[in-house]
């Protein structure tokens, strides 16, 4: 029952939030989640943490009123984060790409959809990926993702049902993940890894915000073992409603040694990478989870 609880609950916020007027399920959001954070220490505790990483430039440390402001600036993007995915299944594809203002770095997609070997993008989770993902679509990229799979069973389903309406196919983070992947970039596919998050506790220690953590493996793994072109990537909200994304220029990913030493080479690259994306917007930087040592 309590199963069947929840799946009926994220059915009803999801319908409500489709429904809604444009600008105000995001306007409620937006005011909503900065509240919530505020009442959330260890979320907000987390997200200062990581917010903070993010915004120190070595030299100084981070004005502790400014930290706090971001970190409301936080909670706000990550409201409009869920308020804006909830309302992709209801957009046309029109819609959706009317609020892209621009693209930066779009060529080295469309050149590497050319070269017919898949694409690897890394991304981390900032502003709405989602919303990146159904541009793709509709530029003839359908891109893979993997996700956790959710309790009940039915509750997955209708957010990989969701998904897969925007353009997005949704695997299951599982034994079978790793098959569907690359068969996917074999066939010439997209596939799309949040990565600044290690979920399984199994990945590369690389350094990334001046500390060592763990990131997942599995974009370098892929893209070493199929020749597909490896790119990072975000997609930012903003401004107003519309959105720009952020692709950067191919990552190396030539072989120059054992298999082991290239995948820990380009995990490194990668994070590199994603500091970058990150850095551009911080607040955007949905996180709530500790990604650093206490301090």
């Amino acid at each position: 029952m309590a199963g069947q609880a929840r799946v009926a609950l994220f059915k009803f916020i999801g319908a409500v939030l489709e429904r809604l007027p444009e600008r105000l399920d995001v306007a409620l959001a937006r005011s909503l989640a900065p509240r919530v954070g505020k009442r959330s220490s260890g979320a907000r505790g987390h997200l200062r943490r990581n917010i903070a990483h993010a915004l120190v430039d070595g030299t100084a440390p981070v004005d502790p009123e400014l930290l706090e402001r971001f970190v409301d600036r936080g909670f706000a993007s990550y409201g409009q984060y869920w308020a804006e995915s909830a309302k992709l299944p209801a957009l046309k594809p029109t819609t959706i790409n009317s609020r892209f203002v621009i693209a930066e770095g779009l060529e080295h997609l469309l050149k590497a959809k050319e070269l017919g070997k898949g694409i690897v993008i890394a991304l981390p989770h900032i502003g709405s990926w989602e919303w990146g993902g159904s541009f793709l679509a509709s530029l003839g990229m359908p891109m893979t993702a993997v996700a956790e799979e959710l309790e009940p069973r039915e509750l997955f389903e209708w957010f990989k049902a969701k998904r897969q309406a925007i353009g997005i196919n949704i695997e299951p983070l599982d034994a079978h993940a790793g098959t569907v992947l690359l068969q996917t970039l074999r066939d010439g596919g997209v596939v799309g890894l949040l990565c600044d998050r290690d979920l399984q506790n199994n990945g590369l220690l690389v350094d990334f915000f001046g500390e060592r953590v763990t990131i997942p493996a599995g974009p370098a793994t892929l893209a070493l073992r199929t020749g597909a072109t490896l790119v990072a990537a975000a997609c930012y909200s903003g401004p107003g409603r519309d959105h720009y994304a952020v692709v950067t220029p191919p990552i190396n990913t030539e072989r120059s040694t054992r298999l082991r030493e290239d995948v820990e080479r380009v995990t490194q690259e990668i994070a590199l990478e994603l500091e970058g994306l990150i850095r551009r917007a911080p607040e955007q930087w949905h996180v709530l989870q500790p990604r650093f040592t206490e301090s």
